[in-house]
C-alpha cells in the first residue's frame, strides 16, 4: 500500500554561500525570492478545472515567497513540450502541469532536462519512469465525491419525502468528459455516496469527449434532465452543466468549485482537491535540496480534498451534520467508499479485481486491488483506476 505523505510545509532553514572564501548566511525569505516556478494549465480561468489550480499555485507561491510563471492554455500536445523549455530557460527550478494529456511532453522534458523538477497532476507514469525528477501527483477525490453524493442523496430523499417524485424517479444524471478510469471512478463514488442515503437512487451518464466544452456540456445536461433525471452532476470544466439546471429548476452537485452566484436556486455543494498543499510540500521540499515521493497522494487528512460551503437554501436539511458524520467515519477508516459490498458487477459481487496499476499500451491488468472488503483506490498509485461498470449506472454512450 502506498505511503501517503502530509501536505505540510516544512519550515525552511538557512542557506550558506561562499563569499570572498568565507561563509554567509543568506536568509530563507531571500532564497525564496529568487526561486521561480513554472505552472502549465491546459484553459484558463474561465475552466472551473485550471482555476482551482490557478488558485492553488497563487496561495502556495505568496505563502512561500517565490515567483510564479503561468503559461496558460497549453494544449495536450508538443505545445506543452515547449511550454516547459520556454519555462527552463526563464529560470524555472521546478515545474507543474494539470493535465493528463500532458503527462508524455512532460517526461520529455524531464529527460531533457535532469537538474529540473517536473511535477504532473492525475498522471500514470512515474512510478515506473523511475526518474528522480518526474513526478505524479493526486488526491483522493473520490472521497470528496462520495461526500457529495451523500448530500444528493439527501436531496433525493427530500423530494420523495415532498412528494416531488417517486423512490423509482430518483435518477440521477451525470456529464463525464471521457471515459477514462478518472471520470468513472469519480461518477460511482458520487453515485454510491448518494445511494448510501437513498438505495433506490440509480444514475445515467453521458459524455462529451472534451475537458472544457460549454455548450456539449449544457446539452449533455438537458438530455438528462429531459430523460427523466432530477439531479444532474458533472466531471467536466465549464459552466454549462450548472446553467442548464439553473435554467430548468434541477438541484446540481458542481466539481471544481461553487456555483452558487450564477446557480443560486439549484447549486447544493461542490468537491474539489486543494492543490496549495502539494505545491507548499513539493516547492519546500525542493528548495531544501530534498526529494519528493515519485507519486503523492493528499487525502481529507492532507487538506487536499475539500468541500465548498453547502448552499442551505437547496441542500437538505441536515446535510451539513451528515456530511461531517461521513467524513469522519471516512477518515477513521470505518466506511470505505469502494465497499464491494455495497455494489455489484452484472449482478455478481465482486472480492477480487485485477487493475491497471503499471500503464501499459495494452491496458491490461497487472495489481490485485481488492483486500480487506473493499477496492482500494488511489493507494498502488495516485491516479484513480476504478473502472468498474457497477449496476445501477447507465452510461447512454461509450464513444469517448
Amino acid at each position: 500500500m502506498k505511503k501517503k505523505i502530509l501536505g505540510v510545509v516544512v519550515c525552511l532553514g538557512m542557506a550558506l554561500t561562499m563569499i570572498g572564501g568565507s561563509a554567509a548566511a543568506v536568509s530563507a525569505d531571500d532564497a525564496a525570492a529568487d526561486y521561480k516556478v513554472g505552472f502549465i494549465t491546459l484553459h484558463d480561468e474561465n475552466s472551473t478545472y485550471d482555476l482551482n489550480f490557478l488558485n492553488a499555485a497563487q496561495e502556495a507561491c505568496e505563502k512561500l515567497g517565490v515567483e510564479a510563471v503561468i503559461k496558460k492554455n497549453v494544449p495536450e500536445g508538443q505545445e506543452c513540450y515547449d511550454a516547459a523549455c520556454e519555462l527552463v530557460d526563464a529560470g524555472c527550478k521546478a515545474i507543474f502541469a494539470d493535465s493528463f494529456g500532458h503527462e508524455d511532453y512532460m517526461i520529455e522534458a524531464a529527460k531533457e532536462f535532469p537538474e529540473v523538477q517536473f511535477c504532473h497532476s492525475t498522471g500514470t507514469k512515474a512510478h515506473t519512469e523511475g526518474l528522480d525528477n518526474f513526478h505524479n501527483a493526486f488526491a483522493s477525490i473520490y472521497e470528496g465525491r462520495y461526500l457529495a453524493g451523500v448530500a444528493a442523496g439527501m436531496k433525493l430523499n427530500e423530494m420523495i419525502a415532498d412528494g416531488k417524485i417517486s423512490e423509482d424517479q430518483a435518477k440521477i444524471g451525470y456529464v463525464g468528459a471521457y471515459t477514462y478510469a478518472e471520470v468513472v471512478s469519480g461518477y460511482t463514488s458520487f453515485f454510491l455516496g448518494a445511494r448510501s442515503e437513498c438505495p433506490s437512487a440509480t444514475m445515467e451518464v453521458t459524455f462529451t469527449g472534451s475537458w472544457y466544452d460549454e455548450t456539449a456540456e449544457k446539452e449533455g445536461a438537458t438530455k438528462l434532465i429531459d430523460d427523466g433525471c432530477v439531479l444532474i452532476s458533472q466531471h467536466a470544466d465549464s459552466m454549462g452543466a450548472p446553467t442548464a439546471c439553473e435554467a430548468a429548476g434541477v438541484p446540481d452537485v458542481s466539481y471544481n468549485g461553487s456555483t452558487i452566484s450564477a446557480c443560486p436556486n439549484t447549486f447544493i455543494v461542490s468537491s474539489r482537491i486543494d492543490w496549495a498543499p502539494y505545491y507548499e510540500y513539493a516547492i519546500t521540499t525542493f528548495m531544501e535540496g530534498g526529494n519528493i515521493e515519485a507519486d503523492w497522494t493528499g487525502d481529507l487528512s492532507t487538506g487536499s480534498v475539500v468541500l465548498t460551503d453547502i448552499n442551505d437554501q437547496v441542500a437538505a436539511e441536515g446535510t451539513a451534520e451528515r456530511i461531517e458524520e461521513v467524513k469522519a467515519a471516512l477518515e477513521a477508516g470505518e466506511t470505505h467508499v469502494f465497499d464491494a459490498s455495497q455494489f455489484t458487477v452484472e449482478g455478481a459481487a465482486l472480492d477480487s479485481y485485477m487493475a491497471d496499476v503499471d500503464t501499459d499500451p495494452a491496458y491490461e491488468g497487472d495489481t490485485e486491488v481488492i483486500s480487506d472488503g473493499y477496492f482500494h483506490e488511489s493507494e498502488y498509485r495516485s491516479a484513480p483506476y476504478f473502472d468498474l461498470q457497477i449496476d445501477g449506472i447507465t452510461l447512454l454512450d461509450t464513444a469517448f
